[in-house]
């Protein structure tokens, strides 16, 4: 599977969009945001999708080679498509770098933090880090349930060889199955 991942470029291409589809679709799980209670907003979907791609980006850069080079690539399918989405909403050409680097800036920041809670095994820095930005809420307790939802994916990530991740896709819980918001 691997050394056809960089056969030819067009199958590189359409095996990071196949990835980024599975990790959009487990973004958009109903369960997140009716039981675990992130907003069915724009940010929202920004938060929930950020989340699922920074966990997916943590296990990429604990595996060997060529599993950076799928990262980056897929950092950039993302960003990619966020500028669209940009430019689809009506933000004009000068506007979007302006908004593309706000969002980096806090995707990476969400990376690190979220990265730090999960090495630390700290679940309350990871609800204080997910209510905050996920939830928009002050209240750390209330993102438990995303927390408990949150570990369970990069407990399962952490399993998953880059032929996994790949063919199969992230193997990410069914959000249902967590306790809702407090």
């Amino acid at each position: 599977m691997i050394a056809r991942f960089f056969r030819r470029a067009d199958d590189r291409r359409a095996t990071i969009r196949q990835l980024h589809a599975r990790i959009n679709e487990a973004s958009r799980q109903a369960g997140l945001y009716t039981r675990l209670g992130v907003p069915d907003t724009v940010e929202g979907r920004f938060e929930c999708l950020s989340l699922h791609v920074i966990l997916v980006l943590r296990r990429l850069n604990r595996l060997p080679p060529p599993a950076a080079d799928v990262a980056q690539d897929l950092v950039n399918s993302v960003f990619l498509q966020l500028d669209a989405s940009l430019r689809e909403l009506g933000v004009g050409d000068f506007g979007v770098p302006k908004r593309m680097k706000k969002l980096g800036a806090a995707f990476y920041g969400r990376a690190e933090g979220y990265d730090a809670a999960l090495d630390a095994d700290d679940r309350a820095a990871l609800m204080a880090a997910l209510a905050r930005n996920v939830l928009g809420r002050d209240e750390p307790e209330a993102a438990a349930g995303l927390a408990a939802y949150v570990a369970a994916a990069a407990d399962g990530l952490s399993r998953a060889d880059l032929d996994t991740v790949l063919a199969a896709g992230p193997p990410f819980p069914d959000p249902d199955a967590f306790g809702g918001p407090a």
